[in-house]
């Protein structure tokens, strides 16, 4: 009879010795990307999907790679301080990968990447500060469109929400903005993710870094997929 693969055993040491070695290599493949790329940029996202991440990879990879994972690893490619840095002023970069966060390497100019950014806001009600052209209110009752996973995203936005089984309901009914007001960035958020049905990504850029030292935080870049 066969022996089962099941029951090999794994030692610890051999574990351990793997993750090291995939950590390297994560390390090796963005400090390289420092050398081959103009300008680097911190972002964040929001409900993740990987099938639009690696379309918009597939998009960029001529000029720009992006990095996620694990963000200590990320900070130590770069140099958490200007003793350890790998490039004049890109530990300014570092403190910033915290959460859910990654890098973009890009040959792009900021102009291009501003535009590419922006190229995706397509709906006035997605811009904090713009007047409500009507008023919406979500019904009490749930959410199923939404993962669970999206609850405490929603509650941060002050959606008044619960978790029933998994699914995400709304306890009472809930006026996201009125017809004429002004919309609060929760607001101008939470239209984008109802709206969309959650059936996108949100990437936001957070700072930038260039081979010149410079450090800025963008103006105003926003992907939404």
């Amino acid at each position: 009879m066969p022996k089962s693969k099941r029951n090999r055993p794994v030692t610890l040491s051999k574990t351990k010795k793997k993750g090291r070695e995939h950590k390297e290599v994560i390390v090796n493949s963005i400090r390289q990307a420092l050398e081959g790329y103009s300008s680097a940029y911190v972002f964040s996202f929001e409900n993740m999907r990987n099938q639009k991440l690696k379309e918009l990879r597939e998009q960029l990879k001529p000029s720009s790679r992006f990095f996620l994972g694990s963000n200590k690893v990320m900070q130590v490619s770069l140099g958490r301080s200007a003793a350890d840095e790998v490039k004049p002023g890109i530990h300014k970069l570092a403190k910033f990968l915290h959460g859910d966060s990654g890098l973009f390497f890009t040959k792009l100019p900021k102009e291009e990447v501003e535009r590419l950014f922006k190229q995706f806001e397509e709906h006035d009600f997605s811009r904090a500060g713009s007047i409500a052209t009507e008023k919406v209110e979500l019904k009490e009752g749930p959410l199923e469109h939404f993962s669970h996973e999206m609850e405490p995203f929603l509650r941060k936005l002050g959606l008044p929400i619960r978790l029933n089984k998994g699914v995400i309901e709304l306890v009472s009914d809930y006026i996201v903005c009125e017809e004429g007001q002004h919309l609060s960035p929760e607001s101008a958020r939470t239209l984008i993710i109802i709206f969309l049905e959650s059936k996108g990504i949100f990437l936001f850029a957070e700072v930038a870094w260039d081979q010149n030292g410079y450090f800025s935080s963008p103006s105003h870049l926003q992907v939404e997929l």
